[in-house]
């Protein structure tokens, strides 16, 4: 049977120069007791061997592994992997690298996965809560540590740490504003559960246009879903169509349920924006892709990355450790395109 190769250690060296452990360790750092000769020895037989240092197990046994955890709920959606990628772009620029894990949503995978980037000492967490959590708890671990913790996008209504969002109320009442100005009368909103306040803020927008333009409040054209997935969006469509009196307005909380809603209106034969417009959040690339092109809000992902990422990387590099904590809010905007457009002849962006 073919032999495994393994991974050279610093035992394996020290075995072959016949030196101790620690004398290899201090020669490969130049450490100034190890005389010059030795020093080039041991080098020689690191290059000869191919011998790697565990970066990392050096920095668990240091306290400084220089290693960010980043906790989401799904890396597969677009807006997320594009927060990611600002947190590492951020990152490394400052010598940082990022461990990335995923929640599914689930709140038993959360707290097992924080306990988990918290074993491994990490120098700092973002993380953006799965969609099953209300109980935050399992963070105050990194807080008493004195590590710091940011939470992004889907935050804890009280948890005095720092925060990275954007305004959802706002933006849901931009919105349903949006939809209201272009003549719909009866106005969907799919939407998440409410623990979070991503969603809950997001429908008292919904709520407050409405309101103010002195439009009912269906609690049947209300739906909330788990996950807001391209299945939940056709079951939540459908159920829509196939009401007596029909929406002629539909706010998604993302882009999915809302890609979904146009494409169960075109198998209709429904007229868009004419008999029913749709309006999405994230303005994911499949909302300038579909046909008829999908009005979304802006969700600056990148951004919320690189600000969630600096905060992160500004408290570790601070000489003294302030529990200071802060929400770090970002602007959002409408981007009219043509399945809500019944008013405005080209596409285009609107800023609030």
């Amino acid at each position: 049977m073919e032999e495994v190769n393994k991974d050279v250690t610093i035992y394996d060296i020290a075995e072959k120069l016949n030196l101790a452990t620690s004398t290899i360790s201090r020669a490969l750092k130049d450490h100034h007791t190890i005389s010059d000769k030795t020093i080039k020895k041991v080098k020689e037989v690191v290059e000869e061997m191919g011998y790697r240092p565990n970066i990392l197990a050096a920095g668990l046994r240091g306290n400084n592994t220089k290693i960010i955890g980043v906790l989401v709920s799904r890396i597969n959606r677009p807006f997320l992997s594009s927060l990611i990628s600002g947190i590492e772009e951020t990152a490394q620029k400052s010598g940082y690298s990022v461990m990335i894990t995923q929640s599914h949503d689930s709140y038993a995978n959360e707290v097992n996965l924080a306990e988990a980037l918290y074993s491994s000492k990490v120098c700092g967490l973002i993380c953006s809560l799965a969609m099953e959590t209300n109980d935050v708890s399992h963070f105050q671990k990194f807080f008493d540590k004195n590590i710091p913790l940011v939470f992004v996008d889907r935050v804890p209504r009280e948890f005095d740490t720092n925060r990275v969002m954007i305004d959802n109320y706002s933006a849901g009442y931009k919105a349903t504003k949006h939809l209201i100005e272009q003549g719909c009368k009866r106005i969907a909103h799919l939407t998440g559960l409410q623990h979070i306040n991503t969603y809950s803020e997001r429908k008292r927008g919904y709520i407050d246009a409405l309101i103010e333009a002195g439009l009912p409040i269906d609690e049947m054209l209300i739906i909330h879903y788990n996950a807001l997935t391209f299945e939940e969006g056709e079951k939540a469509s459908n159920y829509l169509y196939d009401l007596e009196n029909p929406p002629d307005g539909i706010f998604c909380a993302n882009d999915s349920m809302a890609v979904k809603a146009i494409q169960c209106a075109k198998k209709r034969g429904l007229k868009m924006p004419q008999e029913i417009a749709i309006i999405g959040f994230n303005d994911d690339p499949i909302a300038s892709m579909i046909d008829p092109g999908l009005s979304s809000i802006t969700h600056p992902s990148v951004e919320m990355g690189q600000a969630s990422a600096k905060k992160i990387i500004s408290f570790l590099k601070a000489p003294k450790k302030n529990d200071i904590s802060e929400i770090t809010f970002l602007n959002t905007e409408v981007v009219v395109r043509e399945s809500s457009n019944r008013q405005i002849k080209k596409s285009g962006s609107i800023d609030f």
